[in-house]
């Protein structure tokens, strides 16, 4: 989602969402024609999408088949491992990355494996690593540039730019 108002987009009726994974193939074939690459392309999967709307049956093998660009490794400041560990120490619930070999799987795996959040010596020592490369946003494209915004380039795929937003002030508000 790039705007507030988007949500109203996606569940209104005849959103995206009704189109899903649908709407996920034809932005791979946008974006091929286009000449741009996506990072990810995410959406949950679980037992029952292989039987309605599949995203692992449909969208998963065409997004292994093109790659994935992994632009924070190309600072050369870090490896796979050192971005899983920093993931997974952080307080979230669910942490998603990439498994798209045996080998890759087989390093996520050695990470995981008796796991231990990053204490903050190795979080100083990771962040310190990385602060320098990381304080232009050279290697968080989706930050600093259109990169993954195809709307950018071709705002006509919006549609409709008439803003749906309410008003955010609290109830009480004078």
């Amino acid at each position: 989602m790039l705007r507030f108002d988007d949500p109203d987009r996606i569940f209104a009726e005849g959103g995206a969402q009704e189109a899903v994974p649908h709407v996920h193939l034809y932005m791979l074939d946008m974006a091929k024609k286009h000449d741009v690459r996506f990072d990810a392309v995410l959406m949950p999967s679980n037992v029952m999408d292989a039987h309605y709307r599949s995203f692992a049956r449909l969208v998963m093998p065409r997004r292994v088949s093109e790659g994935v660009d992994g632009v924070l490794l190309k600072s050369k400041t870090v490896q796979p491992p050192d971005c899983l560990r920093y993931a997974l120490s952080l307080a979230s619930d669910a942490v998603v990355t990439g498994l798209d070999t045996p080998a890759v799987i087989d390093q996520a795996l050695a990470v995981t494996k008796g796991f231990q959040p990053l204490g903050r010596a190795e979080l100083a020592q990771l962040l310190q690593k990385t602060e320098q490369v990381a304080a232009t946003g050279e290697y968080e494209l989706f930050k600093t540039s259109a990169h993954f915004d195809g709307t950018a380039k071709h705002p006509d795929w919006l549609g409709d730019e008439t803003p749906k937003v309410k008003a955010l002030a609290p109830k009480n508000a004078g």
